[in-house]
């Protein structure tokens, strides 16, 4: 029930939103982290769900600051028992 529920608003989720939610974080991200974090939400989210994480984390980690891949797995540690 939950991945459908994540599907969908995935299928919802824009740029923007991203932007508004860190900065509601105090998470400041460069255009190309934002580029980088709206494409694996959008074209990978399914990979992620289906325990592929540890490799999507891997190819992530270079293409983001140290600080927002540190975010990024905060976050995940916070949400993975959600999944």
């Amino acid at each position: 029930m939950n991945k459908i529920l994540i599907a969908n608003y995935i299928k919802r989720l824009t740029k923007q939103d991203i932007i508004n939610f860190s900065i509601n974080q105090n998470i400041y991200l460069s255009d190309q982290e934002i580029d980088t974090i709206y494409f694996y939400i959008k074209n990978k989210y399914r990979e992620f769900l289906n325990g592929n994480h540890e490799s999507l984390l891997l190819e992530i980690k270079p293409q983001v600051s140290p600080a927002t891949f540190s975010k990024i797995l905060e976050y995940y540690e916070s949400y993975k028992s959600k999944l």
